[in-house]
């Protein structure tokens, strides 16, 4: 069976990245959409979109697909990508579905059931907990995402952190069946990309290492996995084959392992049903485009391939860009995206552009940031640049985070393992080279003769290079030289010491992104050239959420630091703290009250000095 007209079930970069593949292979796309996504990049770039209330809703998606003729559904990951339902409810339409069978699903959605099969199969798995000393790790058998899992240090603390498990996973995914299993305290993540067809081919395209993860949740992956031992990595590249077999898997998977680092023993964790977001460092080094792979073994076609024809070439990292502010307590995101760039050097799967809104209806991943070099080394050097090349304006996102990860000693020295996040603080640039830049970039324009939002207001600083990206000109000034045209209204600036970084101007006043991170700034006197950090005296929701607790009125005096309210978002409870001391000026905020992000809550008026 030809695929004549695609649907994929999803959104953002990945459906993007679907259509890319099937429009290349001659196949209709269509895209999926609901009222949030009406005008999103996805939606204007398949065949035809069908609107639906919900991703989740899978009898709408079944109704959009058979009412436009669709032979086949991609589900992309996430949403309903692993969803036996789903998959029953296409294969009773006559809808092929990109993906393993709805039974296979079953089988390996539950971790207790796959650990019996990994046993079945010969694959070496955690030791139970009555077989292990402590610490254990109690986990929810039908989940994921650390949800459902808790670490216990002794027998004392068991009885309690089973309770809250079981609360939770009972409360996320409608099953409370737990396992207790031998927690592995220093741990690699390494996880094994397999393909399958019809025709009885298994195969894997080796294996990738993602053990940079912040509670249970990948940061950068890359592959092949380093300082892999030949030993391991036969044992889990045969084992993933092995329990692939065992299955009758089908299509696109991949298994994932612990590597114990003390003991260097590998045991199976899980299977992923479905194209993982990493799969570009995969292809990136065997050269094989897996949506491809995916479409033709849905076709009924063979793979055609042969393991020994697989090859590992060079090495690959891939970087998740996410709208969360990583060094202010990682809570996530939302605005207008006023201005995007991206890496010219480095393929960036991503659907965020210029005039976009980011909303926390759906996941905050922006784009991913993937480069390959012929070594680790060079790979890694040249994603410190891809980053350093990319800034988004208008909202923060964990650009920032992630270059300073990658610049780690650790990192370098392939010495992340899975808690090593949840354990180290990572520091952003410093504010005071992102008012620098500002400075420069204002110098630049005035030495350019730059109207608009540069227009010459009154102080100058030297610069050592500048590169204007002003309404599509190429423009020249003394003492630096234009590169090029990037973005209309951003401004390039390289000072010596504070290094090379993008300023705009705009309603949010001065950014810079440096580094990846973004810095939002204010002069405070129009002749005076000292740019501070954009404070000001207005108290803003870091996030949506509903008001707990109000704590001050108009006419309080407070001092730098009180709480002025707590906000409950995300399940969590935030402070809202005075910047300094002063007077409340107003208070917009009310018990019970829902609020949108940069919603100004409180007002406070400074102290002037005697």
């Amino acid at each position: 069976m030809r695929i004549a007209k695609l649907l994929v079930a999803n959104r953002g970069e990945i459906a993007l990245r679907v259509f890319r593949t099937a429009s290349r292979m001659g196949i209709a796309t269509v895209a999926i959409h609901t009222d949030l996504d009406a005008a999103a990049p996805h939606t204007r770039a398949a065949d035809e979109a069908v609107r639906v209330e919900s991703y989740l809703d899978i009898a709408a998606v079944v109704a959009a697909a058979r009412g436009v003729g669709a032979d086949a559904v991609h589900p992309g990951y996430g949403f309903l990508s692993e969803r036996a339902e789903f998959a029953r409810a296409l294969e009773a339409a006559g809808i092929t579905l990109v993906g393993p069978s709805a039974e296979v699903m079953d089988q390996m959605g539950r971790k207790d059931h796959a650990r019996a099969i990994a046993e079945r199969a010969g694959v070496p798995v955690v030791p139970r907990g009555e077989d292990a000393a402590y610490p254990v790790l109690v986990k929810a058998a039908a989940g994921g995402g650390g949800k459902g899992m808790r670490v216990v240090h002794s027998a004392a603390e068991l009885d309690e952190a089973v309770a809250a498990a079981t609360r939770e996973a009972a409360a996320a995914f409608g099953d409370d069946t737990m396992l207790i299993e031998k927690y592995v305290e220093r741990g690699r993540h390494i996880e094994v990309q397999i393909m399958a067809d019809t025709h009885g081919t298994v195969l894997h395209l080796h294996e990738r290492d993602c053990s940079s993860q912040r509670r249970h949740q990948k940061v950068i992956e890359e592959a092949p996995a380093p300082d892999l031992s030949p030993q391991v990595r036969e044992l889990v590249t045969s084992s993933a084959v092995a329990l692939a077999r065992e299955v009758g898997y089908v299509n696109a998977g991949t298994v994932e392992f612990l590597l114990d680092s003390d003991t260097n023993q590998a045991y199976f964790l899980e299977m992923n049903t479905r194209l993982q977001v990493e799969h570009p460092v995969t292809e990136a080094i065997t050269g094989l485009d897996m949506v491809e792979l995916q479409l033709r073994v849905a076709s009924g076609e063979a793979l055609g391939l042969r393991q020994d024809e697989i090859r590992c070439q060079g090495h690959a990292m891939e970087a998740r860009v996410y709208a969360e502010d990583a060094f202010g307590g990682f809570l996530p995101q939302a605005g207008t995206a006023s201005a995007v760039i991206w890496p010219s050097s480095a393929r960036v799967d991503h659907a965020l552009e210029a005039g976009q809104v980011v909303s926390t209806s759906y996941d905050p991943m922006l784009g991913k940031v993937i480069v390959h070099g012929p070594d680790r080394e060079s790979a890694r050097q040249a994603l410190l640049a891809a980053l350093d090349d990319t800034a988004i304006f208008g909202l923060t996102t964990n650009t920032g985070y992630l270059r300073a990860l990658a610049a780690t000693e650790e990192f370098a020295g392939a010495g992340i393992d899975t808690a090593w996040l949840d354990h180290h603080q990572l520091e952003p640039p410093s504010d005071a080279e992102a008012r620098q830049l500002a400075g420069a970039a204002l110098d630049a324009s005035l030495g350019a003769g730059i109207r608009g939002p540069w227009m010459p207001d009154g102080f100058r600083l030297g610069a050592d290079r500048a590169r204007l990206l002003e309404d599509g000109r190429d423009l020249t000034h003394e003492p630096g030289t234009v590169l090029a045209t990037a973005y209309p209204g951003v401004v390039e600036v390289e000072l010596p010491g504070a290094g090379a970084g993008f300023v705009r101007r705009g309603r949010w006043g001065t950014e810079v992104v440096l580094r990846g991170q973004r810095f939002v700034l204010d002069r405070p006197d129009p002749f005076d050239g000292r740019y501070v950090l954009a404070a000001g005296g207005s108290v803003e929701a870091p996030m949506p959420g509903a008001v707990l607790a109000v704590n001050v009125a108009e006419g309080d005096a407070v001092i730098a630091g009180q709480t002025l309210g707590v906000l409950e978002a995300m399940k969590m409870e935030l402070a809202l703290k005075a910047p300094f001391a002063g007077t409340v000026a107003s208070v917009d905020a009310e018990v019970g009250k829902q609020v949108a992000l940069g919603a100004v809550l409180f007002v406070i008026e400074e102290v002037p000095h005697e």
